[in-house]
């Protein structure tokens, strides 16, 4: 077996092992990831050219890394309030505040400037 092909294997399981963790009990996104994963693979099963399959590789790799860290999943416990699965994984980010007076609405300098218009 060459050396890509264990490598587009690789990336064939590392796939459906993120799949099955990042939609843990969610029958329905669980069967459509997985459809869609062998969908994307069985579409290029004829590709020849190594650098057009490295780079195929390259794409599942930022595929599964996508899914790991950005995907999370919610659900309505009661009206209103969502329960989120966030893992260890699950890239966060710091959340700002929005702030009105923070950009003046006429653009002209005035009461309401934003810290970048004001001089140092």
């Amino acid at each position: 077996m060459s050396a890509l092909r264990i490598q587009v294997l690789k990336v064939f399981k590392k796939l459906h092992k993120t799949r099955m963790r990042v939609f843990e009990g969610d029958e329905r996104a669980l069967t459509a990831a997985r459809q869609k994963i062998n969908e994307g693979f069985a579409k290029n099963k004829e590709v020849h050219n190594e650098e057009a399959i490295k780079e195929l590789i390259k794409f599942g790799e930022d595929i599964e890394k996508e899914l790991r860290t950005q995907v999370i999943q919610a659900r309505e416990v009661k009206p209103g309030v969502f329960e989120a699965k966030i893992r260890e994984d699950t890239v966060k980010l710091d959340n700002i505040p929005y702030d009105d007076n923070a950009i003046p609405e006429d653009g002209i300098k005035g009461k309401n400037q934003c810290c970048q218009s004001v001089k140092k």
